[in-house]
């Protein structure tokens, strides 16, 4: 440890965020450069509190303590090596994770957490402008062939981790580009997709080989699939969204965010001058207090809308842990994202009792009060009120992945959370088959995606060559502290 009293002379810093009014002008990301002497003088934070609850708070294992030593002394090169040791992609995490390493700080018990988040991001932003982030090709092939299906975080991290591994693997994805929810999911404003796009630079130069616009099911069937390759991982996602089967569901202008959000992104790229989905001028209205409900804040202010309000039938979170969330658990506390302090309302403790329209399209939606009655929210006779809504974006979560067709084709089971089924050693009952990420253990956190497809990969190499030297960080009945 650099300095045994860091965290007595610092107090807990972030970086700002840039002005609302300049960042809703454009989709670069929010927040302003941190400069080095403070980065450094977090990293210093940390106090060597010799067991490291931030190990457990992250399900990659990240070796927090040694990269933030590191980067305190100006040990960048060696920092983006231990920081890599354990996660494939760090500039990913460290803009879109939120963090229970920090929530399991030990200095967080009785004073503000170490940045983690922060010194991860900025290690690696350094790697790649300073040319340390090269590609890992392997001594030798091994002649045996993989296919991942799916190319979110846990099917791409699946996949470097093989192909370093001497595998020839080939990631298949429905979308017309790679990367998934990183790709079409995630606003501009969160990750830049330059982020993206030079990691599959240099998966590339390692030998994986991208194959989108392939809807496996479809275009090709599971059964041929598994008979070209010798090992199949399944890494599709928990892309099956929670509807809101109600009055007025068919209504034009209610839609799922994972149907509004993608066309934002497609604007970035170039793809279109105009999203044909818009918020410009309308009052829109997000069902769902989370992370994806964010984005769609986010997207409609950046659109112009008129009005925007977000609504979650929980009650407020507190502002700060209380004593049903223990450290080092992750809390549910009320939080500010950077789409919140753009603008907008946020309504708790409602639900939506119906849609209301005019010539099929929504005008509005007709909220109650609820409380909790018998384990079940029950509406508030009295307290109902209808929210004008031109558009209506639902963000209630996902219920698992779209399993349909590899049921049907492979043979596969759903477990009793709607997952796929799969063993300890994340193999599914189909020889060859392995399941990671959100497609096995259901909607999660961008850091479990990753940590399953590393420990599939080593799954999988182990039943290709006998055994294996990649790391297995979790198994597939681990489980965060996170609830």
């Amino acid at each position: 440890m650099a300095d045994p009293k860091g965290f007595l002379k610092a107090t807990r810093r972030t970086p700002q965020r840039r002005p609302v009014d300049e960042r809703l002008q454009d989709w670069s990301e929010v927040y302003e450069d941190f400069e080095l002497p403070l980065l450094q003088q977090q990293a210093a934070r940390c106090m060597d509190c010799g067991i490291p609850f931030c190990h457990n708070g992250c399900p990659l294992g990240n070796l927090i303590p040694e990269w933030n030593d590191l980067t305190r002394r100006d040990e960048w090169q060696a920092a983006i090596e231990r920081l890599h040791a354990t996660n494939n992609f760090p500039e990913f995490t460290g803009r879109l994770c939120p963090a229970p390493c920090e929530s399991a700080c030990v200095l967080g018990i009785g004073d503000d957490p170490v940045t983690i988040k922060q010194v991860e991001v900025s290690i690696i932003d350094r790697a790649w402008d300073e040319g340390w982030v090269s590609p890992q090709i392997p001594e030798r092939m091994t002649g045996r062939t993989v296919a991942v299906v799916g190319s979110g975080p846990a099917g791409l991290a699946a996949a470097q981790q093989l192909a370093r591994a001497g595998h020839t693997v080939a990631v298949y994805e429905r979308a017309d580009r790679i990367g998934g929810l990183l790709r079409y999911g995630i606003p501009e404003f969160k990750m830049e997709k330059r982020h993206l796009d030079r990691r599959l630079a240099q998966m590339e130069a390692e030998g994986v080989r991208f194959r989108p616009n392939t809807d496996i099911g479809s275009d090709i069937t599971w059964t041929e699939l598994r008979e070209r390759y010798d090992a199949i991982v399944i890494a599709t996602g928990a892309t099956s969204w929670r509807d809101l089967p109600i009055e007025g569901r068919d209504l034009a202008g209610v839609m799922q965010a994972m149907e509004y959000l993608p066309w934002a992104n497609r604007v970035q790229e170039g793809d279109l001058e105009e999203p044909p989905i818009s918020a410009a001028g309308k009052h829109v209205v997000v069902i769902g207090g989370g992370d994806t409900g964010a984005d769609c804040v986010g997207t409609a202010h950046r659109q112009g809308a008129a009005s925007v309000t977000q609504l979650e039938i929980m009650p407020r979170p507190p502002e700060s842990r209380s004593d049903s969330w223990p450290w080092p658990t992750y809390p549910m506390v009320y939080r500010v994202s950077s789409a919140h302090e753009e603008g907008g309302e946020r309504v708790y403790s409602v639900s939506t009792q119906r849609f209301v329209g005019s010539d099929g399209h929504v005008t509005g939606l007709e909220i109650a009060e609820v409380r909790m009655v018998d384990g079940r929210f029950e509406p508030v006779a009295g307290t109902e009120q209808v929210l004008p809504a031109e558009l209506v974006t639902l963000a209630m979560g996902f219920v698992g992945p779209e399993a349909d067709s590899v049921v049907q084709q492979m043979g596969l089971e759903i477990d009793a959370r709607g997952a796929l089924s799969r063993d300890d050693s994340y193999a599914a009952a189909t020889d060859g088959v392995f399941v990671a990420g959100d497609a096995g253990r259901g909607q999660s956190l961008i850091v479990w995606a990753i940590a399953e497809g590393r420990a599939a990969a080593a799954a999988v190499d182990r039943y290709l060559q006998g055994s294996t030297n990649l790391p297995e960080p979790v198994r597939p009945t681990d489980r965060p502290l996170v609830v």
